[in-house]
């Protein structure tokens, strides 16, 4: 049994030049207070008033924008509170998974972290789309823009991206929260609590690459490879369009190697296209463990002459194959 594997780590979001395309960091200058895991009224009335509405109403609560969090703790992302947090010994195996801190059902009162983000748009952008992306919560993490609520994400290890353009402000301040729900564990020594990576605003065009929508799979022949890209285009914009799809392998020193010829594709209103297109790379640098050596995969949407989404990975190309009898071969290496 044979399988070819692409190694691919995605990061869609570049600074281009002359485009609308940001990945802006928003790191820095956060609010933070812990609530409490069995106490609303110390969870700033959590579960007392109504949190989930479709208006954004959430008075009275930590979520509400006009709340006043000055008095709470600057910090920085990223953030764990539960390193700050004494060790204490307890007899039951939930502290063990924390590196005996407290945090867990015994401890309902260090166990919920809640942050707080203020943050401006400029009017000029407001023809944009944006997301927020979270790299990693831990964990079970509830999150609101502008009171309005954007998701739930129960996962402490994956990390979240939400289209937050129909709740962005452009004429005021903008306000992200985020409670973190760490009462329970997944089973490792130390899990932490809080956003322990990066936050990113996500700026990008109206048309543009899914999220996660640039897949790269490789055919490893000797020392020659096939490589595919199916990519999603994503038109958000109110009207039928037209543009061009080209997909691009650099070197590790940034050189093109190999590039499609471009394809133009229509795409109507609200639609999603899913291109395809095929690249050969000749005496390709193969991966392996002595020497994990990465392409760099883009695909680029152009119009009208502009760059206006770039959605790029690194990658590393391998050949694996399995033998029942014989066990595991990298590159035709046993």
């Amino acid at each position: 049994m044979r399988h070819y594997f692409l190694m691919i780590m995605l990061s869609s979001f570049y600074f281009l030049t002359g485009t609308a395309q940001q990945k802006i960091n928003l790191d820095e200058d956060w609010k933070f207070h812990l609530g409490h895991a069995s106490n609303p009224e110390k969870d700033f009335n959590y579960g007392i008033t109504t949190i989930f509405s479709k208006s954004g109403g959430a008075a009275n609560t930590a979520i509400d924008p006009s709340f006043k969090d000055s008095n709470w703790t600057s910090i920085q992302i990223p953030h764990d509170w539960a390193v700050q947090l004494p060790f204490v010994k307890h007899p039951n195996f939930d502290v063990q998974s924390h590196g005996y801190k407290p945090i867990g059902g015994f401890f309902p009162e260090t166990s919920i972290g809640w942050y707080r983000k203020h943050f401006s748009l400029e009017k000029k952008d407001s023809n944009n789309r944006f997301s927020i992306q979270f790299d990693g919560l831990f964990r079970n993490a509830s999150f609101w823009l502008n009171g309005f609520y954007l998701g739930t994400n129960q996962s402490g290890y994956v990390g979240v991206n939400y289209d937050v353009s129909d709740y962005a402000q452009f004429d005021k301040e903008n306000v992200l929260v985020v409670r973190v729900d760490a009462t329970q564990y997944e089973g490792w020594f130390y899990e932490g609590a809080g956003i322990y990576r990066h936050v990113w605003l996500n700026q990008f065009d109206n048309l543009h690459v899914a999220e996660n929508g640039m897949f790269v799979h490789a055919k490893v022949d000797g020392q020659n490879a096939s490589v595919t890209f199916e990519t999603e285009i994503v038109n958000q914009q109110h009207q039928a369009t037209t543009c061009y799809i080209q997909s691009i392998i650099k070197d590790r020193e940034g050189k093109i190697i190999s590039r499609a010829d471009e394809k133009q594709i229509e795409i109507a209103a609200n639609q999603t296209v899913k291109v395809q297109q095929a690249l050969t790379l000749s005496n390709c640098h193969l991966w392996n463990l002595d020497d994990p050596y990465l392409y760099s995969a883009s695909v680029l949407i152009t119009k009208n002459g502009n760059t206006i989404h770039e959605s790029s990975s690194r990658l590393g190309i391998r050949d694996i194959r399995i033998d029942a009898n014989k066990g595991l071969f990298l590159n035709g290496k046993h």
